[in-house]
């Protein structure tokens, strides 16, 4: 049975300087970051490079992270900066500059804080309101409790397959609408939902 990760042992342990709570972390994370980052970029060169400048600053940093939401807030903070940075960079670049000539960055992406990521998370919160009952609860119990799709039919009383289908359901209708709030909110669902 895989482990569930304890978010909060883990920071509070990286704010002690807890190198093997570093690592839990980025394992973590990384997944999560890097397709989102993937997708950002549209190509996968640099990508490495990027995610471990964020892991840097995070290791550098972490005595000002004090909870996992501020954690949170952080990380993806910085991940959406090293991102913007890398496509001004690129830009710059006229070989590389007609692959990404589609991707742009609003003005309101570029300063982005702990109040606007809290204001991100609640207009989630209430799209994942809007799915209908029984995928919300499959949703919330697998992504949220961390619980495995085995775990949730037997709470549950439905197939694991059933399970399947109502969090594939959930992901679709969440991206969707995700997707309407522009790019930060893109970032958000990569990293934590």
């Amino acid at each position: 049975m895989v482990q569930k990760l304890n978010l909060n042992k883990e920071i509070t342990e990286l704010t002690k300087s807890n190198e093997s709570s570093l690592e839990v972390l980025f394992n973590y994370y990384y997944p999560r970051l890097y397709h989102f980052s993937k997708s950002f970029l549209k190509i996968e060169t640099g990508i490495d490079d990027i995610l471990q400048e964020v892991f840097l600053k995070v290791w550098q940093n972490r005595k000002k992270i004090t909870s996992v939401s501020t954690f949170n807030a952080y990380i993806f903070t910085i991940t959406k900066n090293l991102l913007l940075n890398e496509i001004r960079r690129r830009l710059n670049n006229e070989k590389i500059k007609d692959n990404i000539q589609k991707l742009s960055v609003a003005e309101e992406y570029r300063d982005f804080d702990n109040v606007e990521y809290n204001d991100l998370k609640e207009k989630i919160e209430h799209i994942i309101n809007e799915l209908p009952d029984r995928q919300k609860e499959v949703y919330i119990l697998s992504r949220k409790e961390g619980l495995t799709h085995k775990e949730i039919a037997e709470k549950l009383g439905i197939s694991p397959k059933t399970v399947e289908y109502h969090i594939a359901q959930s992901i679709s209708f969440l991206k969707g609408k995700i997707k309407e709030l522009g790019l930060v909110a893109l970032l958000y669902f990569y990293l934590f939902l």
